[in-house]
């Protein structure tokens, strides 16, 4: 795996409609945190999800994990980093998102996708070439 590492950032200002009844971001909203810096990811190796149909292939998520630290509030700015941490056989990405001001951890977590050939809905066992030649391995 090459040395490069490939992560993009992003801020998100929480909106009310995010929140609980308990005043918090809601748990599920995360998940779409995240989403929003993997598509910037996405965008700035130049795969986006429309890139990855003209290609052939689909890239479901498999797997999911976020640990929640502390809880995020309305009008909360954070910054919600994606970072690439494997892409031989599957991409997962890494995220944090950290309070934009104090600079604390709010949430990690991350998702691990893998190669869908959309043509007959073949898993395969390693990441296609496209992708590899995208992040340089």
């Amino acid at each position: 795996m090459a040395d490069t590492v490939h992560s993009a950032e992003v801020t998100i200002v929480v909106p009310f409609h995010d929140l609980d009844p308990m005043q918090i971001v809601w748990h599920g909203r995360y998940v779409q945190y995240f989403e929003v810096a993997r598509c910037k990811l996405l965008e700035q190796i130049g795969y986006t999800y429309e890139d990855m149909k003209v290609s052939g292939y689909a890239w479901p998520i498999i797997d999911m994990r976020i640990q929640y630290v502390s809880s995020a509030r309305f009008n909360q700015r954070l910054i919600v980093r994606a970072t690439v941490k494997e892409y031989e056989h599957r991409l997962k990405i890494r995220y944090e998102i950290r309070d934009a001001d104090s600079g604390n951890r709010v949430t990690k977590g991350y998702t691990c996708q893998v190669a869908v050939r959309i043509s007959d809905g073949a898993m395969l066992m390693s990441s296609p070439d496209v992708l590899l030649q995208k992040l340089g391995g």
